[in-house]
């Protein structure tokens, strides 16, 4: 089968529409109108013969043989993607876009202090910052790369180390709450605790770590909550509903004042501070490589 020009960009339309599973926010991707999305998603399920997308009211989501085109179509669109922006980048300037996830606490620390020097520097450079808690699918929702917590991120993709400060987790409750339930005094007894449990994805419930005399100590907790908000989850703490395990920089005021209290501070481990990372199978972009320099470059001081 020849491939056409027509082709080419129809499949596009079909891999932002399946990533962002959204008609409207590929249209704002693209630059085109939501109408001109369907009627070229259109022409592509007739002249294929499949169906490549369910639609609904509320949703659109790829089908079964859809997914397997996305899963093909991607890399080449990335690799697509690379090619020109080497071609653009001779010129010297970094040209084109980023879109980047990251949890508040690292746009706050890391991203907010560089971004509009960076953006003033390169002023052929567009960036669109997601602020999301959970950890991100980079491929999938269209994402050039994560900062994201140093001991959380998937083996698949590639960690940049920005020097930024050391993680200490704590676990701390409202004073209530440890007058009612007891004060635990090994992390074993957290079995015996209401916990607040926190979620990095869909199907990623996050462990709590603790260090047992040199070895990593995890362990499954239970509460009646689960959520990837910091703002809930230290409410519910502040409100004696269970103990919480966080960044010590999240609880340092609450801490200071008294409405919560630190517990197994001899178990709470350290962990590497925020990372950037980006898919192993990408090419760093001069773009990225840019803000990676200048993250690197801030942090170091």
């Amino acid at each position: 089968m020849t491939i056409t020009r027509q082709d080419l960009a129809e499949l596009a339309v079909f891999a932002a529409v399946a990533r962002h599973r959204s008609f409207s926010r590929a249209a704002t991707e693209l630059g085109v109108s939501p109408s001109a999305i369907s009627h070229s998603l259109k022409g592509l399920e007739q002249r294929l013969g499949v169906r490549l997308l369910q639609r609904s009211t509320r949703a659109v989501v790829p089908t079964e043989t859809g997914a397997q085109l996305l899963g093909r179509l991607l890399p080449t669109l990335d690799t697509l993607s690379s090619a020109l922006e080497e071609l653009l980048e001779d010129t010297g300037e970094p040209v084109g876009r980023l879109k980047i996830s990251a949890p508040r606490a690292a746009i706050e620390e890391l991203l907010a202090p560089v971004l509009a020097e960076y953006l003033l520097r390169y002023p052929r450079m567009r960036v669109e910052v997601v602020e999301q808690e959970l950890m991100p699918r980079l491929i999938e929702d269209g994402f050039d790369a994560a900062l994201f917590y140093g001991d959380m991120m998937p083996q698949e993709l590639v960690a940049v180390s920005l020097d930024s400060r050391p993680q200490r987790y704590l676990v701390v409750g409202s004073p209530d709450y440890l007058a009612r339930r007891g004060v635990p005094q090994h992390p074993r007894e957290l079995a015996e605790h209401t916990c607040i449990g926190y979620r990095l994805s869909a199907t990623h419930h996050y462990r709590w770590a603790f260090v047992d005399g040199g070895t990593l100590l995890e362990l499954e907790v239970d509460g009646p909550l689960t959520t990837s908000t910091p703002t809930l989850y230290l409410k519910a703490a502040l409100d004696g509903l269970g103990l919480v395990y966080c960044p010590e920089e999240e609880v340092k005021t609450d801490l200071a004042a008294g409405r919560l209290v630190s517990v197994l501070e001899p178990w709470s481990p350290t962990f590497e501070g925020f990372c950037l990372y980006y898919p192993s199978r990408h090419q760093l972009g001069k773009g990225l490589r840019c803000l990676i320099d200048m993250l690197k470059a801030r942090n170091n001081k």
